[in-house]
């Protein structure tokens, strides 16, 4: 989600984060501009700091192209109204233009880096599970969302909407993940984006100490095709990890915020489970997941 450094000889630290979706700007470049900051500040927020300044770099084609241009104007919309909602200011940036092979350009590309502050580097988030017994949690709502999503990338196919979302709520949804950071009441949290809703949950599994072997026993209910339930990328979503003591005020906490809640499952060693629809060994998604790199570049 995020780098956390410490600031020597404070208790605070810095949080890093940088992020961009070249398809969602491709099939929308305001809607994906919006999501490259507001992914950007919620991966800084489930790391328990405050979003606080953001740089860019803004990445497109011939300017002199008139659709290159509109990509380029509304990409600009995107970032401001979006830092503006969230109160985050852009500080620095660049602008690269003429990023083109053969009079081919690439697809919109503006690159989001964002600061956060921690006050106190010990309330720090991690975003791998901790403790097997520990329930597992979605703030915020699935909706039937795949335009643009990594899912379709996997068939080959770039198109559709990409999931629109509203500021409002995104920045209610932060605040309620780092006031409970801030009380203890979290154990992990994890910003939910590229690859939907399964694919967090997977990386829930990965990111942590390979010997802890702790994965999920989760159902996902929601009266969507399920293709979209797992891996839809509905924005203003973070899956997070507690223990049972705190679910009540997690659940109180974010009612009082208009956040929609949901108890999803509990971490469990060995395996991920998703209903009837996913069932795999810790051992088996390793595997894929550390030699996907050789296997692409065809040394393994």
């Amino acid at each position: 989600d995020a780098a956390v450094i410490r600031v020597k000889g404070t208790r605070k630290a810095l949080a890093l984060s940088v992020d961009c979706n070249s398809r969602y700007c491709l099939l929308d470049p305001y809607v994906g501009a919006m999501s490259a900051v507001v992914e950007s500040a919620r991966n800084v927020a489930c790391a328990g700091a405050t979003p606080i300044g953001v740089t860019d770099c803004l990445n497109f084609g011939n300017p002199e192209k008139p659709e290159v241009m509109w990509q380029f104007k509304e990409a600009v919309h995107g970032i401001r109204d979006a830092c503006v909602a969230l109160g985050v200011p852009v500080v620095s940036g660049n602008v690269s233009f003429y990023n083109e092979t053969e009079g081919r350009p690439i697809p919109p590309t503006p690159t989001i880096a964002m600061v956060g502050l921690l006050d106190d580097v010990s309330r720090h988030m991690s975003q791998w599970f901790k403790e097997e017994g520990d329930v597992i949690a979605l703030l915020g709502r699935t909706r039937e969302e795949l335009g643009g999503s990594e899912y379709l990338a996997q068939q080959g196919v770039v198109t559709g909407t990409p999931p629109w979302m509203d500021l409002e709520v995104e920045k209610q949804l932060q605040a309620v993940c780092l006031h409970a950071i801030r009380e203890g009441w979290l154990r992990s949290a994890h910003d939910c984006s590229e690859g939907g809703l399964a694919v967090a949950l997977a990386e829930c599994c990965l990111s942590g100490p390979p010997q802890a072997e702790l994965g999920a026993s989760v159902d996902l209910e929601g009266a969507i095709r399920p293709d979209a339930l797992l891996f839809g990328e509905s924005q203003s979503r973070i899956v997070v990890s507690l223990r049972r003591q705190h679910v009540s005020r997690l659940q109180e906490l974010a009612r009082r915020h208009d956040v929609p809640f949901a108890v999803l499952g509990e971490v469990r060693k060995h395996r991920l489970t998703i209903g009837a629809l996913i069932d795999l060994s810790l051992g088996e998604m390793r595997r894929v997941w550390e030699t996907a790199l050789p296997r692409r570049l065809g040394a393994a």
